[in-house]
């Protein structure tokens, strides 16, 4: 636990169209000091990054509405959002899912399922990439 105030704490954007995935790694990011925010598709992604600029965001790639390749394209292109880091989470394991991943934008790739510390690892290193104070 951190005795961080609220505010001060790093926010993670989770974009993930399973509820259960979503659930799982929300309440992990939270125990581990940062707060969350949660998306459920790509077009509901660029809402919230738009309306609340998060520190980093976890971005499931295969989503509904508006899949997360498009969604971090549009991300990296408009100026409000381009310099968030945007971590792909996946399940598509294969090397030209990575390539594909960075050409669209992303700043790191995480194959799912992973460990939700090796999940927070990537979380940290992008934020301090980016300056952020630490979550703890």
């Amino acid at each position: 636990m951190t005795n961080t105030p609220e505010k001060q704490k790093p926010l993670v954007l989770v974009v993930d169209d399973y509820q259960d995935a979503r659930e799982m790694y929300a309440e992990y990011l939270e125990f581990s000091g940062f707060r969350v925010a949660e998306a459920k598709n790509g077009q509901e992604a660029l809402d919230k990054a738009f309306e609340l600029v998060p520190d980093v965001i976890l971005m499931d790639l295969s989503l509904p509405v508006m899949d997360g390749w498009e969604a971090t394209r549009r991300l990296k292109r408009d100026a409000r959002t381009k310099a968030i880091p945007v971590v792909a989470l996946t399940g598509h394991a294969l090397k030209g899912h990575s390539e594909d991943a960075n050409e669209a934008g992303c700043d790191a790739y995480v194959t799912k399922p992973c460990l939700p510390d090796a999940l927070v690892d990537q979380v940290k290193k992008m934020i301090a990439r980016r300056g952020v104070p630490p979550a703890r």
